[in-house]
């Protein structure tokens, strides 16, 4: 008699799924994070704000909700119109 051992982990989605911390993926808190720390050292010695700024534009955009991104959508959209060749194949239809 053989028996069989399933695994299952209670790891959403089966040890499957991305690592996510509260609505981002973990590279996002690490991109965040150690931009915040160049952030306030360029406030901090240059007294402009702009880093901070476009760290917290990129923490907003990160934001993940039902797997998907602000940051994901504005990627497919530049992709889409201006990165990659559009193929159409226009074709008649004969009856």
């Amino acid at each position: 008699m053989k028996i069989e051992v399933i695994h299952i982990f209670i790891y959403p989605d089966n040890l499957k799924a991305k690592a996510t911390l509260w609505l981002w993926e973990l590279r996002d808190v690490a991109v965040t994070g150690l931009g915040f720390l160049l952030s306030v050292l360029v406030l901090a010695s240059w007294g402009t704000l702009l880093p901070l700024v476009l760290t917290v534009l990129y923490a907003f955009v990160s934001i993940r909700m039902e797997d998907i991104s602000i940051l994901d959508f504005l990627r497919y959209a530049v992709c889409f119109l201006l990165l990659r060749q559009q193929y159409y194949e226009w074709r008649a239809r004969f009856e």
